[in-house]
């Protein structure tokens, strides 16, 4: 039986060719192993050509039916149905068909762990990264170099770095990808600092960066934002360019990394030389600008963007709106969160409606900002709560305050930050007796003052 609900009605050309074997047995020049072996060509190719998910699950379902991978027991046709299902984007299937290529007693070989480990990428449990890193190590297959690399990356996006180093250290003779792999990890991870130590001792060991290193090193610089380094880093991209790696990947990973250093001049200046932008070059200046405070630089250049026929994402919509935020534009702010839903077809996100409440919030439009989150399709956040907190604080605003204070008690009952910011709504409208109570309450739960911290839109 298959593990997926599967569709097993197939259409007359499809139950043609699965069935080839019998229509092919009438010519009498056509030996037995001949029909199996075109068969066996037919329906690798029709795997590897399916383009959607539902067809596949069609063919692997008739696969099972006919037990085509009793008579053809080779990991390459496992191998072919578990890149299919991670190429259509379904890693699910995929590792489900690996268990049952387990279960058959089939053992994976040098090609079947990365297209796994690239399968869990999606899927991100730990659990099941450990478990196959006990078969690749018992198959001794985990010193292959696309595996290595695999759980190097798998178990950084896990957060388990010093796994991701125990790997890392094994291989005297790492590769590139090995390499690429803890950078990126450190960088994603938050350890902007120690994936920069790395990057040197990559260029210490003698192995020249490509595109995939720089990007990551750009974006742990940016982190810093450490400018002297940046430039510094500038300079290897040039390098790395002259060898023929990707020129749009680095050059927007330069426009990225001046941003968050607030070099906005010197973003502009590598856009501008760019023979080719793509959504990624465009956001990546909008959210500069908007980071730090270009609110009309932010909107020019979303429509440049536009002009060019370069269609949004979501990210372009987060520093569009995040510019409108720092402006206090609350028209344009409702015009572009328009825009992006009936326009262009992006639904919002939490980031989206975070934007919109700090916007509502900040010019005191708290029942609208209250709306906001009551229509929103997906469970609210303590980010989002603290912004229309923080607007009731500002504006004090004490029944919105006690509403917003029950679901914040909720999210977060070990927060004392909720009882110091409604006993400030209290005091600046009189109502000492309440303030006093709020005092008790923290003083009878033994909680200690906290320090304060931002609650800006980057914050999502």
């Amino acid at each position: 039986m298959s593990p997926f609900p599967l569709l097993l009605l197939f259409g007359r050309n499809r139950l043609n060719t699965f069935h080839l074997c019998h229509s092919l047995s009438t010519t009498a020049t056509t030996t037995t192993a001949n029909i199996l072996d075109i068969n066996d060509k037919i329906i690798a190719t029709q795997i590897s050509n399916c383009n959607n998910v539902h067809h596949l699950n069609q063919i692997y379902a008739q696969i099972i039916r006919t037990h085509f991978l009793v008579f053809y027991p080779a990991q390459f046709h496992w191998n072919n149905i578990i890149r299919s299902y991670t190429r259509l984007n379904s890693p699910s299937n995929a590792l489900h068909v690996y268990v049952n290529m387990s279960r058959n007693g089939v053992r994976p070989d040098t090609f079947t762990l990365p297209i796994v480990l690239k399968a869990m990428c999606s899927v991100l449990s730990y659990v099941l990264v450990k478990q196959l890193h006990g078969v690749a190590v018992k198959l001794c297959l985990d010193s292959n170099m696309y595996s290595e690399s695999g759980f190097i990356s798998l178990y950084g996006k896990a957060g388990e770095y010093e796994n991701a180093r125990k790997v890392f250290e094994q291989n005297r003779e790492r590769k590139l990808g090995s390499w690429n792999a803890i950078i990126a990890g450190l960088s994603q991870g938050g350890r902007a600092k120690e994936a920069i130590e790395m990057f040197l001792e990559l260029r210490g060991s003698g192995l020249m960066p490509d595109d995939v290193t720089m990007v990551s090193v750009t974006s742990a610089c940016g982190s810093l934002g450490d400018l002297e380094l940046g430039s510094q880093l500038h300079k290897c991209v040039l390098q790395a360019k002259e060898m023929g790696k990707s020129d749009l990947l680095m050059m927007n990973s330069l426009i990225d990394m001046y941003g968050k250093c607030g070099k906005m001049d010197l973003a502009y200046r590598v856009f501008s030389r760019m023979k080719e932008r793509n959504v990624s070059s465009w956001t990546s200046m909008i959210v500069g600008y908007a980071m730090h405070g270009y609110v009309g630089d932010a909107l020019e250049c979303f429509r440049c963007m536009r002009e060019a026929g370069v269609r949004p994402n979501h990210v372009t919509f987060i520093g569009v709106l995040s510019a409108c935020v720092h402006g206090g534009m609350v028209q344009e702010g409702k015009y572009y969160f328009n825009m992006m839903k009936n326009e262009y077809g992006i639904a919002p996100m939490l980031q989206h409606y975070g934007c919109m409440v700090d916007l509502l919030g900040r010019v005191g439009l708290l029942e609208e900002a209250r709306g906001m989150i009551e229509g929103m399709s997906m469970k609210t956040n303590v980010v989002i709560w603290g912004c229309l907190m923080g607007a009731c604080e500002k504006h004090g605003h004490v029944k919105m305050g006690e509403w917003v204070a029950k679901h914040l008690q909720q999210l977060e009952p070990w927060n004392d930050g909720v009882y110091v910011v409604l006993s400030n709504i209290y005091a600046s409208n009189g109502m000492w007796e309440e303030v006093r109570r709020m005092r008790a309450i923290m003083k009878e739960r033994k909680l200690a003052k906290i320090p304060a911290y931002s609650l800006s839109a980057s914050s999502y």
